[in-house]
């Protein structure tokens, strides 16, 4: 009988409880998805959790339920309740690495859910150019909503509402007691700005490469990291494309073997394999992929892993 997934390396993977109670950085997977509708993949969303406060670095589609169910797993971060006993998961900061819609459909959700279920303060988000125009079309397509709720008897906070963008270029970002946060550009088909963050917490340092072909400053950012955290395609999968979409993802994504390529330059001390496009190889043929090019230890993450 196969042991529990989180057995299979207690030393990287433990149930949140006892992370909660242990290292004072989580890597909580809110959404491990690709814009392909899998049910059992949120979209793109990580959460870098520091003493329970949560940093968002992308929001995909179902981010704010996802944030819910790990807070009844255990992630302290995510476990407030309202007066009423209804869940209260929150976010003050959100990074988005790019502005593909798989990236951010959950970001209306990130602004209002919380709001509605008691945040006070606004949102601060932190993204490419063009975040500004996104967020000032979500809120003005939303006018009425807002105006609605704020009205209300006994309605959410005149402000809760609210998001403050700040559109950010290469270098820190945020930084703040618990962590500090490094932008860094990465190719991704033809978007003009897009990035991978460098995150350094008390007690582990992180890169999550965002959206990207494969690319040297992945490396270069990570130098022996603690955790990378990176996209990946399966190079079997691929094979069974048209040629035109081969062309597409091979500008835009990376490989599982030039992941493992990169791995090796960038010794982390753990791969965390996220928004995996399988093409219809299987989980266990995409870390072999990995592997037969980095020895280092690797997973494939899923929805509400924590690491």
């Amino acid at each position: 009988m196969r042991s529990p997934r989180w057995l299979l390396s207690a030393a990287v993977f433990l149930p949140a409880i006892a992370l909660a109670q242990g290292p004072r950085t989580q890597i909580v997977m809110l959404g491990t998805g690709t814009p392909i509708p899998d049910p059992e993949r949120s979209g793109p969303a990580v959460a870098i959790v520091v003493d329970s406060v949560a940093y968002l670095f992308d929001a995909g589609a179902g981010v704010v339920r996802r944030a819910a169910a790990a807070g009844k797993k255990g992630v302290r971060a995510f476990a407030a309740r309202t007066a009423a006993g209804q869940p209260l998961p929150r976010f003050d900061r959100l990074f988005l690495t790019h502005l593909h819609s798989d990236h951010t459909l959950g970001l209306a959700d990130v602004i209002f859910t919380p709001w509605i279920q008691g945040r006070r303060a606004p949102l601060d988000i932190y993204g490419p150019p063009g975040t500004s125009h996104l967020v000032s079309g979500i809120l003005d397509a939303n006018s009425e909503d807002i105006a609605e709720r704020a009205a209300a008897s006994g309605g959410p906070s005149p402000d809760g509402w609210r998001a403050v963008v700040h559109e950010i270029a290469e270098g820190i970002v945020f930084q703040d007691s618990r962590i500090t946060v490094r932008a860094f550009a990465v190719p991704h088909a033809g978007w003009k700005y897009a990035f991978g963050y460098r995150i350094e917490t008390p007690d582990r340092t992180i890169v999550i490469s965002g959206d990207t072909r494969a690319s040297p400053s992945i490396a270069e950012q990570c130098r022996g990291c603690d955790v990378l955290v990176h996209e990946v395609y399966s190079d079997c999968g691929f094979a069974t494309l048209p040629a035109e979409r081969q062309a597409y993802h091979a500008q835009a994504h990376t490989s599982a073997t030039q992941l493992g390529d990169i791995a090796t330059r960038a010794r982390p001390g753990l791969l965390i394999l996220n928004h995996q496009l399988f093409f219809g190889a299987t989980e266990e043929k995409l870390l072999s992929e990995v592997r037969s090019r980095f020895s280092g230890r690797v997973v494939s993450a899923h929805d509400l892993d924590v690491y």
